[in-house]
């Protein structure tokens, strides 16, 4: 049977997935350099851009959207039998994606309450009271290291299949596109330039929001009397 390829993963998708990258790496060395404003700025950048792929799990081409991935017990026993066949994520990389993605939220989310006392507040750490905060910022540093673990699996999970199943994962998260010999598979549709600007939209407006823009102005100082 001829192999032909077939669009899977949308710009869009796969822009997100490298810069998720970038700023989960970006905000794990800069808490290591104790670099705290980066930290921050990576922070903010994660919330964003996981805002953006909420949305686009919505909205976006066919097997970006969740519904198109969302495993379910007879999706995941047919995976373990080898009787799965489809083109976006399989239903345990789909748990996977699933977990990183609800995790990283959390950590994000947390990270805009936190209060380390010494080198870092978040943005909206006014909004809470100060044991919230300290709760907060316990579950923040907690969960750096279930970070580290879910990432340490993911990384199993593609060398496994790029070397042992010999299934390219990484080349169609570059190009979008899987060599297939099924000829009935179709290309993704959907997710347009309307839907990219709507996730961006809102993307940007979670980010404005988190960076504290809706929190009244911090009282001022007390006046220096100069004694």
């Amino acid at each position: 049977m001829p192999v032909r390829t077939v669009r899977v993963w949308d710009l869009p998708l796969r822009l997100f997935h490298w810069l998720l990258l970038i700023c989960v790496a970006g905000a794990l060395v800069s808490v290591q350099l104790k670099a705290m404003d980066w930290h921050g700025w990576f922070g903010l950048a994660v919330l964003g851009l996981l805002s953006f792929r909420l949305v686009w799990g919505l909205i976006g081409s066919t097997h970006a959207r969740f519904w198109s991935f969302a495993p379910g017990p007879k999706s995941l026993a047919d995976y373990v039998r080898g009787r799965w066949h489809g083109l976006g994520h399989n239903p345990l990389g789909a748990l996977s994606i699933l977990a990183i993605l609800a995790v990283l939220t959390f950590q994000a989310v947390t990270g805009l309450f936190a209060d380390d006392v010494i080198a870092y507040t978040g943005p909206l750490r006014r909004a809470v009271t100060g044991a919230t905060a300290s709760q907060l910022t316990s579950w923040h540093m907690r969960m750096e290291y279930v970070i580290y673990g879910l990432i340490a699996l993911h990384l199993a999970a593609i060398a496994f299949h790029e070397f042992i199943k010999r299934e390219r994962l990484v080349k169609p998260m570059i190009t979008g596109r899987k060599r297939l010999e099924s000829q009935d598979a179709l290309d993704a549709r959907g997710g347009g330039w309307i839907a990219f600007v709507v996730a961006l939209l809102v993307a940007v407006g979670v980010v404005w929001v988190a960076n504290g823009a809706l929190l009244p102005p911090p009282p001022p100082p007390p006046p220096d009397l100069g004694w």
